[in-house]
């Protein structure tokens, strides 16, 4: 087998239930993935013991290359090439998804079997969110539950298919990123169970609203429940990113709101904005609009929801879900 080539689609992440930890489970939350921006690496095995790579982001997925390496007992050197990255801290996944793909990838080299909780384990992802290794195992919205100190990824407690008639409007502004890293763990370290009292309302939303208006295909009661949800979550997040929203998503999401839009948010930290719309004519109608409003400095794209999870194709030729 002389090459991988991995294919991973972005996520939006929607909310968080428990960021404080108030219940057993902390964290848990829930999202999707889209089709665009995406993560596609290329793995081969090389002679020797070196692990090399090039593209984008290319000393984040040696190291991701050497852990998988070390996990699935792959002899050997590697390389890795990162042909198409997602923007990092962007509020869109793109570790995870540059680290479960080149682990799925490894896993293959090595002809070892790998879930989404070995991949998420070799590349050392998932200890807070694990809404980017079930939207990278298959498609649809996930909710998962939560993580107890000590385990590994948050359990998968549902998957639901997106309407195939929604689409999203996609918006990151440029030159700016959302929290991450040190900064994000001191936050999450700090935030104290007796300061957060909105969970329950996030979670009754999700429940009697979000995802009643997914099955229905209502995308009004969808989008009211989902634009509560950012705003309550955010309202948690303020004092750190500088307001519900971070300060050059809040104006984009007004923006989205003033056009009609119903279901808005913020992915994650932001700084990426996602408006979802029924229909490709309408979405086209606003991103268009959109454009005209926030200018230059925001990409502003339409995007289908992610209909086939990460994918694999082996060798150059043939597929298989990842």
């Amino acid at each position: 087998m002389s090459e991988v080539v991995v294919t991973a689609p972005a996520r939006l992440h929607f909310g968080m239930l428990d960021p404080a930890g108030i219940g057993a489970r902390r964290f848990g939350g829930f999202g999707v993935g889209v089709e665009a921006p995406r993560v596609v690496v290329a793995i081969t095995a090389r002679s020797g013991e070196d692990v090399v790579a090039h593209g984008s982001q290319a000393d984040r997925a040696v190291t991701f290359a050497r852990r998988a390496r070390a996990a699935f007992g792959h002899r050997g050197g590697l390389e890795v090439h990162v042909r198409e990255a997602i923007p990092p801290h962007a509020g869109l996944g793109s570790g995870t998804k540059l680290g479960l793909a080149i682990a799925r990838g490894v896993a293959e080299l090595a002809g070892v079997s790998a879930g989404p909780m070995d991949l998420a384990a070799a590349s050392g992802r998932g200890a807070r969110s694990s809404v980017g290794c079930w939207t990278f195992a298959a498609p649809g919205l996930v909710v998962e539950a939560g993580v107890r100190a000590g385990s590994s990824i948050s359990p998968l407690v549902a998957r639901y298919t997106m309407p195939e008639q929604w689409r999203c409007v996609l918006a990151l502004p440029v030159g700016v990123s959302g929290l991450s890293g040190n900064a994000e763990d001191r936050f999450f370290s700090d935030l104290r169970p007796d300061r957060v009292a909105i969970e329950p309302l996030v979670s009754r939303a999700l429940l009697t609203a979000l995802l009643p208006g997914l099955l229905t295909g209502d995308i009004d009661e969808f989008g009211t429940a989902l634009s509560a949800i950012q705003r309550d979550i955010g309202s948690i997040f303020a004092a750190q990113q500088g307001g519900v929203f971070h300060p050059r998503a809040a104006s984009v999401v007004d923006a989205l709101s003033a056009l009609g839009v119903g279901a808005v948010g913020q992915s994650s930290w932001g700084p990426t904005v996602y408006g979802i719309v029924e229909g490709s004519e309408r979405a086209s109608e606003v991103a268009e609009r959109l454009r005209a409003r926030v200018g230059a400095p925001t990409n502003v794209r339409v995007v289908d929801f992610d209909r086939r999870g990460a994918w694999i194709a082996r060798g150059g030729s043939g597929q298989a879900a990842a």
